[in-house]
């Protein structure tokens, strides 16, 4: 067991209600330094509350959630994880740069970080181009970019590829390697399944409760199937038999929640209280700050 100062994630006994249905059963998990963790399962699940619990945003019942040796949500963690919404999270009145530039300073980030992430989720074509003119795949890369600002020590990737084509994919997939390799810690939610294969280890969550927690390997190995999905199908029977002989449990949706109406717009990192003035021709010459 990953000690908790040395673990870049250490959950227990985490529970999280909404009304009177119960969303996450007491989870227990722990997440070391370095890798590329997928989470998968189906809608309503928990992955995406799972997620907001991890980067304190969160409303939890009960049970404790440290992240790189501080507990969720604490200041001094705004700056050393990167959280990537499913919906995409940036200002659709300002351009590509000048979203990132203005992320960047909010940050503390070098200037040069801009045009890093801009080459990193090749938005170059883009960078000029307002985001409400953006597609959906491209909006999701600028929030996926404004994430990796200030070489943060956690991502948090809630279905970061979705809508994007097989080439791009592949190349994020690679960039997502590359961090690892680097040290950061990745967590990232998906359904595709060809896509659990490039993670180190996997999560497969059903109803709240984790149902599976190994490499891509060992859970071939474990459930004696030919490939992912098959995989997966055979650990979801195998629960759904367990939990025949208990209680159902209630479960609620894995859409995402805000915890209170005083909550500032949702953005990249949720690093700020206030969004910028909206865009008009000096202001997107200041957001530019080249």
């Amino acid at each position: 067991m990953t000690g908790a100062v040395n673990a870049a994630l250490r959950i227990r006994s985490l529970r999280v209600k909404r009304g009177a249905a119960t969303v996450l059963h007491g989870l227990d998990l722990d997440l070391a330094p370095g890798g590329v963790v997928g989470l998968l399962g189906p809608s309503g699940s928990g992955k995406t509350t799972l997620m907001r619990a991890i980067v304190g945003v969160q409303v939890v019942e009960s049970g404790t959630v440290t992240v790189l040796g501080e507990p969720a949500g604490s200041p001094g963690l705004r700056h050393r994880i990167g959280y990537v919404t499913q919906n995409a999270s940036v200002y659709d009145d300002l351009t590509t740069r000048q979203n990132l530039a203005y992320f960047a300073r909010v940050l503390g980030a070098p200037r040069s970080d801009v045009e890093r992430v801009i080459e990193q989720t090749d938005l170059g074509s883009h960078a000029d181009v307002l985001v409400r003119s953006l597609s959906g795949g491209q909006e999701s890369r600028v929030s996926l970019a404004a994430a990796l600002l200030g070489s943060p020590e956690l991502l948090v990737l809630d279905e970061p590829t979705v809508g994007l084509d097989p080439v791009l994919r592949v190349q994020l997939w690679s960039l997502f390697r590359g961090l690892s390799e680097s040290g950061v810690t990745l967590l990232v939610s998906s359904h595709v399944m060809d896509e659990a294969t490039r993670c180190d280890r996997l999560l497969l969550m059903r109803d709240g409760r984790l149902l599976a927690d190994d490499t891509p390997t060992g859970l071939l190995a474990a459930t004696g199937a030919s490939d992912a999905e098959e995989a997966f199908l055979r650990v979801i029977e195998r629960g759904d038999v367990a939990a025949a002989t208990t209680a159902t449990p209630t479960t609620a949706t894995d859409a995402p929640h805000r915890t209170d109406e005083g909550a500032g717009p949702r953005h990249p990192h949720h690093r700020l209280d206030r969004r910028p003035e909206r865009a008009d021709s000096e202001r997107a010459d200041s957001e530019r700050g080249a």
